[in-house]
């Protein structure tokens, strides 16, 4: 382990002194605008120097790394504050479930591009009056010619502006209800048939998406799993949600947490005691996340991960958000307003901004709890 510590660390260390030294802490929450050609360049060249897709089988172009060598990497990357990754969703999401679910064709097509970073994803989930009731898909998508085209809208999509492909999850089955009835397709962006209009969040960024599918097509084969078993292979894909990537997370998080602790002795907050009882509070909390996210760990190592992925999210997510608070009252009156022209946000006004989206996206707070009652403690469905 430490000898694998050493070459990434070595690696970064390179890389970001080099070329793309101008590259480093670029994107982020409340920041996905930054630098998108230089990520992008930064992307292939992780995936030239097989840094992408670790624990993707060998055959595929992983490294078959055990799971303690993907948390280094993660870990090492965060502490580097290397760039924000473009290419998460392909490799995280719609990577490993084209290797448990796609043909071969499949995975011969599509899995190479993922790993060399040459084509980003999005993932066509939630709908206006579908969002955390995912079974509520109104997308529509029937077979003609040889393909299927598509009819309807997702939102809330994740860099679709700059995805060259969507996995969406769409009706395929007339009349039918529910989880039963839907398919996995995958969908090229760059078509006419694909109108994708952005969302401006309370950052004034743009991270997210609106999708309008109007006559949309994609090859017949393009279906993950076959066509009908839509739901089946897209629960898989949310259990690849909270992976590896967790532990590197919270090195970004400690940062977080350091900068508000500087705030708050350069503006003299830490010296009231109800702000210091919630820093050291926030601290400690900060920790039990790590114990919690070693316990998922633990879980993925043994297989697909249960409720600990949802106790992991709801955890946090929710602790992030009042770190976002916690952020503007050590900022005092400050925080409410921006410096002069061009009036961007600090650090610490986008913490607390996006944040307030942290127990909203990825499933909220409230389907978490339902999981956690649930399928943990055995509680009745409300």
């Amino acid at each position: 382990m430490t000898g694998f510590r050493e070459e990434i660390r070595a690696w970064l260390r390179e890389q970001l002194e080099g070329e793309f030294a101008h590259a480093r802490g670029l994107g982020g929450p409340g920041r996905e605008h930054e630098g998108h050609e230089v990520r992008l360049a930064w992307e292939r060249r992780l995936g030239e120097a097989g840094w992408t897709c670790l624990g993707w089988p060998r055959r595929y172009g992983g490294r078959d790394a055990p799971l303690a060598d993907q948390v280094a990497f993660h870990e090492e990357y965060a502490r580097a504050d290397a760039p924000a990754r473009v290419g998460h969703i392909g490799e995280g999401l719609i990577g490993p479930t084209i290797i448990d679910f796609g043909t071969e064709e499949q995975k011969r097509r599509f899995l190479p591009p993922i790993r060399r970073g040459r084509e980003l994803w999005c993932q066509g989930y939630s709908e206006p009056e579908a969002g955390s009731d995912l079974a509520g898909v109104r997308t529509r998508a029937r077979q003609e010619g040889g393909e299927w085209v598509l009819t309807g809208q997702k939102t809330w999509t994740s860099l679709a502006h700059v995805a060259d492909w969507c996995f969406v999850l769409a009706r395929t089955e007339p009349g039918s209800r529910r989880h039963a009835g839907l398919s996995y397709l995958l969908v090229p962006m760059d078509q006419p048939g694909v109108e994708v209009r952005p969302i401006v969040q309370l950052t004034g960024t743009s991270e997210f998406n609106e999708v309008f599918f109007d006559g949309a097509r994609t090859a017949a084969g393009n279906v993950l799993g076959a066509p009908g078993e839509g739901w089946r292979v897209a629960m898989a894909t949310l259990g690849y949600e909270r992976g590896a990537s967790t532990l590197g997370q919270q090195i970004g998080f400690q940062r977080e947490f350091d900068r508000v602790v500087e705030t708050a002795r350069r503006t003299g907050a830490a010296g009231d005691p109800v702000l210091r009882d919630r820093l050291v509070r926030s601290w400690l909390e900060l920790r039990i996340m790590r114990l919690n996210a070693l316990r998922t760990m633990t879980s993925l190592s043994a297989g697909t991960p249960g409720p600990e992925a949802s106790i992991a999210k709801l955890y946090w997510s929710e602790w992030h958000r009042r770190l976002g608070e916690l952020a503007q009252a050590v900022q005092g009156r400050a925080g409410l307003v921006a410096d002069g022209p061009p009036y961007e946000l600090n650090d610490l006004q986008r913490l607390y901004l996006f944040s307030r989206a942290d127990t909203i996206y990825a499933g909220s707070s409230e389907i978490q709890r339902n999981i956690i009652a649930e399928r943990t403690l055995g509680l009745p469905k409300g």
